[in-house]
């Protein structure tokens, strides 16, 4: 394993912490090294692998359309992705879809249709986009731009302008920003910041924001890259809010584990970007769209949306059993779980690697879950057993 990891290194940039673990094959939640070793994944490849490793309908789907014809240019037409445009088009409740490749790709495509829609309406001046403290929304400069973490900012100046940044949850420092700028053309909201911290969005402060916007003309966007594709329990994190937005994004675990981004807008919005106006090669490709199609497919169905919210609850219930005086918080919805511990959680990711578990960190202080959406309750005991001997152990 270790040649194998210095040859990596040898030829590609040292852009990730990377830990020392090669990983070939697997099934399902469960994952194998180069050196035979066995882990449960808590990670999902960051919530891409939706429906876990090797899953057989997803892989035939991908296969069916390679056997076809695995890429076109966009200037001509495919059923495939009709067909994904008007699955998601009918599940997030929208009009109109454009395809790319990733959730940054996806949330400056939002930013442009937010823009141009402003300025179609009222000329020039009015692109202002109000962002969250504590979100992420890509690492482009746009949307490192829109990113309302300082940390992730050095070394990258100048950026873009036109954002601003409020507090999360603080509805009067919302309302106070867009009196003093007129400037504001739209507000880009995540329904739970992952990156963040696993951060939860008060509804009553989402519901006030979307009225205020209603009257005065400012989209709404939901960056939905990794609350999205059922990862919440519904197939979009906003549904909780009762709300409808004019923009959402979505990427990670609708490609299954190949690359795509979308963002799809309201009708009102859906003649704004014409011809000329956007475009991405690879966006649409046959291959990923008819891998998300199999995707969608399985995770909208009311019984696994259920299950989802099952497991969810599962999680949240057995690391309250464990009663470990580190964890100071849970934070769960669906199978997405931050736990607040008291600690340095990167160092608790080692020692579960260690011994066999894949988990993510978020923020400061959270070891963050995003296992495969199809986990088994047999794959989550034998994850949860290790994190507790873990917790434990350090106690």
């Amino acid at each position: 394993m270790q040649n194998i990891i210095n040859y990596h290194d040898e030829y590609i940039m040292g852009t990730y912490g990377r830990y020392p673990v090669v990983l070939v094959e697997g099934k399902g939640a469960t994952l194998k090294d180069a050196n035979g070793k066995e882990y449960i994944d808590f990670t999902s490849g960051i919530g891409v692998n939706s429906l876990g490793a090797a899953y057989e309908p997803w892989i035939l789907a991908v296969c069916e359309q390679l056997k076809k014809i695995s890429h076109i240019s966009n200037y001509y037409y495919s059923d495939v992705t009709a067909k994904l445009a008007e699955k998601l088009v009918g599940l997030a409740n929208m009009s109109k879809v454009f395809f790319a490749n990733s959730g940054a790709e996806a949330n400056e495509g939002a930013i442009k249709l937010a823009r141009k829609y402003s300025f179609d309406k009222y000329q020039k001046g009015r692109g202002t986009i109000l962002t969250l403290k504590d979100s992420f929304h890509g690492r482009t400069l746009a949307t490192l731009a829109a990113t309302g973490q300082d940390s992730f900012h050095n070394y990258f100046f100048p950026f873009p302008e036109g954002f601003k940044c409020v507090e999360r949850n603080d509805i009067e420092d919302f309302k106070s920003t867009i009196e003093k700028n007129p400037d504001v053309c739209a507000v880009i909201i995540e329904p739970i910041q992952g990156e963040g911290g696993v951060n939860f969005i008060d509804g009553d402060y989402v519901r006030e924001i979307c009225k205020i916007c209603e009257e005065k003309d400012i989209l709404v966007i939901f960056d939905e890259v990794q609350t999205g594709i059922a990862r919440t329990g519904k197939v979009f994190s906003y549904e909780y809010f009762g709300v409808l937005p004019d923009i959402i994004t979505v990427a990670k675990g609708l490609g299954g584990g190949l690359p795509i981004g979308v963002f799809l807008c309201n009708k009102k919005l859906e003649k704004t970007l014409d011809a000329g106006k956007h475009g991405s090669t690879f966006g649409g490709n046959l291959a990923v769209c008819a891998g998300a199609l199999e995707v969608l497919n399985t995770v909208s169905q009311p019984e696994f949306l259920t299950e989802v919210t099952k497991k969810g609850e599962y999680i949240s219930g057995k690391i309250k059993q464990m009663d470990i005086p580190k964890i100071v918080e849970i934070r769960q919805k669906g199978l997405m779980v931050g736990i607040q511990i008291k600690g340095e959680p990167k160092l608790y990711a080692k020692k579960c690697l260690a011994y066999g578990l894949l988990v993510l960190t978020a923020g400061e202080d959270v070891i963050r879950f995003l296992p495969p959406l199809n986990i088994t309750y047999g794959e989550i005991d034998a994850g949860l057993e290790i994190l507790k001997d873990i917790l434990v152990g350090d106690a």
